[in-house]
């Protein structure tokens, strides 16, 4: 299935389920164990901008004479500079979806989608025009100052740690200031010092810090009070190989260990499908997708990538896209709705000078590109 109509059926599927998990593990009948709830979420933004005749007529002047520039900037038209006319921008247009206690989901689109305005409303930053929001049972235009004691939320180019002190002391300021319990602390702080590697920094002033290190300090510092939920934007924005190993690493782990559900929005796809169990997909401010990795693999024609080494002959395979090749290794995509796997493996053991064939599926950024090219000539 595609588009609002998955979500729709998850939602559903939601509401039939009738039980309810402790923190033990314990199964209880009466409540659906939802980390965030989400029905017809409807969010409009007023902006001020010139009027387009204006600008228009603005960008042709550059191209006329002197004479004609007088003429397009008289009087009226320099009044009309100044004046200015409001545009409604619709930022998310009935967005429904569910999340499930314990659930890694990403959330992802192009520029502009909605990602980030989803997660304010989420954490309360924003109300939303029209539609429901629920976190963790709770409202966050409401009752946000108990929902931030079980949240926690990141946004990549964005801290909360002091700038001209060592990062210690911003740790010891959320303690004081979140009323958090010496054991749960202690305890907290010492699994992130361990798994986010933090040690050599914790005495280490802020503004001093490489950006894979001030990543990895937000992320201590958010965990600190132990939140049942964490909503992440662009955490692994700009960090380099090593940096980005150890976040995605510690996300899964957490997520696999300590039960924390989280949602987390990125541009790059293959650390969202490495890290999460389901995708979110979000273009105009409408929900387009709702499932797994592969299934919107399915739904761009299940393209797959093979390597072929021979000894140096290039084998010709109808139905298949040549990506290039050198020194007789060629790289060729199929797309095996069209051209099963049986019939392409039998045309390769018949090809002259095959030596070795490996088979992987397309990578997801390319699978996405052509979602985002989709949409956008749609």
């Amino acid at each position: 299935m595609f588009q609002a109509d998955i979500a729709r059926e998850n939602i559903m599927e939601g509401n039939s389920m009738e039980r309810k998990m402790s923190g033990e593990g314990k199964i209880f009948q009466g409540e659906v164990q939802f980390a965030v709830k989400v029905d017809s979420l409807n969010k409009s933004f007023t902006r001020w901008q010139r009027k387009e005749n204006i600008l228009q007529e603005g960008n042709n002047s550059a191209k006329e004479n002197n004479s004609q520039r007088k003429r397009i900037f008289g009087k009226e038209k320099i009044k009309n500079i100044f004046r200015q006319e409001k545009k409604t921008v619709t930022a998310l247009d009935n967005v429904s979806f569910r999340v499930r206690r314990g659930e890694f989901v990403a959330y992802a689109g192009p520029n502009g989608a909605g990602k980030s305005t989803t997660m304010k409303l989420l954490s309360g930053i924003l109300k939303p025009t029209a539609g429901s929001v629920s976190v963790l049972g709770m409202s966050p235009e409401k009752d946000r100052i108990a929902l931030m004691k079980k949240l926690g939320v990141l946004f990549g180019n964005r801290t909360e740690l002091w700038w001209d002190h060592p990062v210690i002391q911003s740790f010891e300021w959320k303690k004081v200031v979140w009323d958090i319990p010496d054991a749960v602390y202690r305890r907290n702080l010492d699994m992130v010092t361990e798994l986010l590697d933090i040690g050599g920094i914790r005495n280490t002033f802020a503004r001093e810090l490489s950006l894979g290190q001030r990543m990895r300090a937000d992320l201590a510092m958010m965990l600190l009070h132990s939140p049942e939920l964490i909503l992440l934007d662009e955490p692994t924005l700009g960090l380099d190989v090593v940096a980005k190993r150890q976040m995605i690493e510690f996300l899964k782990r957490i997520n696999r260990e300590e039960g924390v559900t989280i949602l987390v929005t990125s541009h790059d796809m293959d650390d969202l499908e490495e890290m999460a169990q389901r995708i979110l997909m979000i273009s105009g401010g409408k929900l387009v997708y709702d499932g797994s990795f592969d299934g919107m693999r399915e739904i761009t024609g299940n393209l797959t990538h093979f390597t072929v080494t021979t000894d140096g002959r290039k084998p010709e395979l109808e139905g298949c896209k040549l990506l290039g090749g050198k020194s007789g290794v060629f790289e060729f995509e199929v797309d095996l709705s069209c051209r099963p796997m049986k019939g392409l493996l039998e045309r390769l053991s018949q090809a002259d000078g095959v030596m070795d064939v490996e088979i992987r599926k397309a990578p997801i950024e390319q699978v996405i590109a052509q979602l985002y090219q989709d949409w956008k000539s749609a």
